[in-house]
């Protein structure tokens, strides 16, 4: 039976007429040593991103049984698609074909035809560029919060403290180009390490200050509903403004065959992936949960879109720099691992 299955493959091979189109010839040359938890570094350098800090704001406009309601759903459905996407890294067979698709646009491209690829392509840059732009706002303002908050710290939290961007868009976009000259995602585990231990570390301070505050105030803030509004039209576009940050919280379909193709094998490359996928969707759900819910918590209404270059916390401010500089740190790895 094996051997009929093995024949039955290379005929499938054989008779693709997108075989000559594989992604997968010339890339022999470099040795694939990944494994469950530098998969799962890439992953959560990939995800977790400094939009964790905003899901107490999207939280805060669905309220308390659709916020956290929504953020499991969004956790499931990525699970879901993922699982299914991991078994697309090799053909015919997910564990034993001979091709593999290093791209989500290849895996397109030999499963749905050269015309949905060249769509997905389109889609796919689109969403990178969206992703990339939003880093390097991001990280433009987490370096501005950092010269506020000491600001504030010095001349009070009433004080005029005023700092432009575009200089830090600029220096992150020199860090970058340095950094681009990391060959590939394979030479890349120990950036991916560093980035997720500063996301790490930047959530749990902002889940640490939201706890405080709640101890603070004495009270759990916030409603089942979230924060009232004039008219329910207002109301209808914060809802969807909340749950499109939960949902660009979470996906990371676009890169995840090029973290499959840096995992060594055995065992099968999508057993490992599916391991690395519910560890970091796991961690990465228990995270938002916590952020959104305490930061709501601690201010309901009043929610800031950021908990932490939204001031929602000034003191300690040596503990809100150091947050925001995790932040930066994680976003220049980020970064890479998005276009690399």
């Amino acid at each position: 039976m094996g051997t009929e299955r093995n024949q039955m493959s290379d005929k499938m091979i054989e008779s693709t007429p997108l075989i000559t189109h594989s992604s997968d010839s010339g890339h022999n040359n470099f040795d694939r040593t990944g494994n469950v938890w530098s998969a799962a570094a890439h992953i959560i350098t990939g995800v977790i991103g400094a939009g964790v800090l905003s899901l107490a704001w999207a939280t805060a406009q669905l309220g308390w049984i659709a916020g956290p309601l929504c953020i499991i759903l969004f956790a499931i459905t990525t699970l879901v698609s993922v699982y299914l996407l991991c078994d697309c890294y090799r053909f015919p067979h997910p564990e034993t074909g001979e091709l593999r698709n290093r791209s989500f646009t290849d895996a397109v491209k030999l499963y749905l035809g050269e015309t949905n690829k060249k769509f997905c392509t389109v889609l796919v840059n689109e969403s990178l560029c969206g992703t990339t732009i939003a880093y390097v706002f991001t990280t433009a303002s987490s370096v501005r919060a950092i010269l506020k908050s000491n600001c504030y710290h010095k001349y009070g939290h009433h004080a005029r403290c005023h700092y432009g961007e575009t200089l830090f868009m600029v220096l992150f976009g020199v860090v970058q180009f340095f950094m681009s000259f990391i060959p590939d995602l394979h030479n890349m585990a120990w950036v991916s390490i560093v980035a997720a231990i500063m996301s790490f570390s930047y959530s749990f301070i902002g889940l640490g200050l939201g706890i405080a505050k709640v101890i603070e105030n004495g009270t759990i803030k916030g409603s089942i509903t979230g924060v009232p509004t004039s008219n329910a039209v207002e109301k209808l576009w914060l809802v969807f403004q909340a749950l499109g940050d939960v949902a660009f919280a979470y996906p990371y379909s676009v890169i995840l065959l090029e973290i499959q193709d840096t995992l060594k094998s055995p065992p099968p490359e999508n057993q490992t992936m599916k391991k690395a996928s519910m560890i970091s969707v796991l961690v990465t759900t228990f995270f938002y949960l916590c952020c959104g819910c305490f930061g709501y918590a601690a201010f309901g209404s009043n929610t800031p879109g950021n908990l932490l270059t939204g001031f929602g916390f000034y003191e300690p401010f040596w503990l809100v720099d150091f947050a925001n500089a995790c932040i930066v740190v994680h976003l220049v790895g980020g970064y890479q691992v998005l276009v690399s």
